[in-house]
């Protein structure tokens, strides 16, 4: 973990109301793997105290990429940010994505900006797999062709119907699990709402796959000392306790949550 002052490089629509916001943070770049995040305070707004997490979209050693979609007062203030704005962030936190074994396909499972993290996953993986992609409308429907440039085979749902096929993601991944491609030894990794992850895992759970499910809740401090984000879950002897997101997640095998 680093706490380091980094400047803008590029601030610019990434698709519909999302954004993409590119940072010289080399020291964080360099040490970030998929599923980690960064907390950065945000300038010029006004009483804020706490720092705000994003997924990290890219890392490297010319800094990181994160996706945004102006959704609150915080968010809302980072559309003022303009390139060469100096920015605090402190990072690269949390645990990332396991590896994906070396017999087993990956799956991925992503809802809207939730798919930040799982490209950079794709773009390190070993060997491409399937990821479904689903969202409210197509403007929501992000990365298609970070997944497809690297041989993904790309499942896309909207609810509206206006890109892919209609409905929620659980319908384009429940009709793929009955034909005989689901066949074989898979691994699974979801970003998205809660109802979306739990779903996943208890797929992956009945079909005896892993998933290992990147948890996103409200954090205050981001390094586990303030306890703003426990979760319940459940220990390898049976017992149940807590641990914060933060620190010991984000991303958890999906038999120990308890939801």
């Amino acid at each position: 973990m680093k706490v380091e002052t980094c400047n803008i490089s590029r601030h610019e629509t990434f698709q519909g109301p999302y954004r993409r916001l590119i940072l010289d943070a080399s020291g964080i770049g360099c040490a970030g793997v998929p599923g980690q995040f960064v907390h950065l305070r945000i300038p010029r707004l006004d009483g804020a105290v706490l720092r705000r997490p994003f997924s990290l979209y890219r890392a490297g050693k010319d800094g990181i990429e994160v996706l945004y979609k102006p959704v609150g007062r915080g968010t809302d203030a980072m559309l003022s940010m303009v390139q060469g704005d100096s920015l605090s962030l402190i990072g690269p936190l949390g645990n990332g994505f396991p590896v994906c074994g070396k017999k087993r396909t990956p799956v991925l499972v992503a809802g809207g900006y939730g798919v930040a993290p799982l490209s950079f996953l794709a773009l390190t993986s070993a060997r491409p797999g399937i990821i479904f992609i689903g969202g409210a409308r197509a403007d929501d429907v992000l990365c298609v062709d970070d997944f497809k440039s690297r041989g993904w085979d790309v499942r896309v749902t909207t609810e509206d119907g206006s890109l892919g096929a209609k409905g929620r993601v659980t319908v384009a991944i429940d009709a793929w699990l009955q034909s005989p491609e689901s066949r074989g030894d898979r691994e699974w990794y979801a970003c998205g709402p809660d109802g979306l992850l739990k779903a996943v895992g208890e797929r992956a759970a009945a079909n005896g796959w892993n998933a290992w499910l990147s948890l996103d809740k409200h954090m205050g401090c981001g390094v586990g000392a303030c306890l703003a984000c426990v979760q319940r879950v459940r220990n390898a002897d049976g017992t149940e306790g807590w641990v914060r997101v933060c620190r010991d997640g984000p991303v958890f095998e999906a038999r120990s949550i308890v939801w």
